[in-house]
């Protein structure tokens, strides 16, 4: 794969709650040299970054009901129109994991869908499912739940959790969910090796504040 096709799938992301105006700026400055698919922060930094991505073809992405998923589903459908007026094209979602576990997968597809219909036609959604906090049972059903209410991906972790991304949880969800829904590896990937088995195993967006080590062929030492 050519080294713009690797950009071109990589979210550049930097979600830290510490993380200062310079640093996004850098962000989106490292975006425009490289070409990677979005930038994604959190929903403060939103306008800041649309305005300085203004002109490319790089997106803003945020995230919703971040990190642990548990803010109500007409909360998160406010964040993610609040988040798109401000300029966010992408939508990345945690879901709500206690429900989940519960068995409720009619309220876990419900929350995923007001996310999905508060996006609709301005922004994809992608639904973080927390991998590392589920059994293969649960990865399986939240991946169905999203999508039966409409969602644009699935994505493995927030980085803020007990683990993140593997070969065979991307494997395990692109098996879910078949080959027309995107499926984003996310929390670990510090390399190009890693980008690449996440690749092979079927990912088709990478999530990684590791964007500019993976291009430069080195490795990082942390992720978000």
């Amino acid at each position: 794969m050519e080294q713009a096709q690797l950009a071109a799938m990589i979210d550049h992301t930097l979600l830290r709650a510490d993380a200062t105006q310079a640093e996004i700026a850098r962000l989106v400055e490292e975006a425009k040299k490289y070409g990677f698919a979005s930038v994604c922060v959190n929903p403060t930094w939103v306008a800041f970054a649309a305005e300085g991505l203004a002109g490319t073809e790089v997106k803003v992405c945020t995230v919703i009901g971040f990190p642990l998923g548990a803010s109500t589903s007409r909360t998160k459908a406010f964040e993610t129109s609040d988040a798109i007026t401000g300029g966010a094209a992408e939508i990345d979602m945690v879901v709500n994991i206690g429900a989940l576990k519960d068995g409720r997968d009619d309220e876990v597809e419900a929350d995923i869908r007001a996310v999905v219909e508060a996006a609709s036609g301005k922004a994809i959604v992608k639904v973080i499912i927390e991998t590392s906090l589920l059994t293969e049972e649960e990865k399986v059903r939240a991946c169905q739940c999203a999508v039966r209410a409409g969602a644009d991906f699935v994505k493995t972790s927030t980085g803020f959790s007990t683990g993140g991304a593997t070969a065979e949880d991307i494997s395990l969800m692109r098996k879910t969910v078949g080959p027309d829904i995107g499926v984003k590896a996310s929390g670990g990937v510090r390399s190009l090796e890693d980008m690449q088995s996440m690749v092979a195993a079927g990912a088709t967006r990478i999530g990684a504040s590791s964007g500019v080590k993976i291009m430069e062929g080195g490795r990082a030492e942390s992720t978000y």
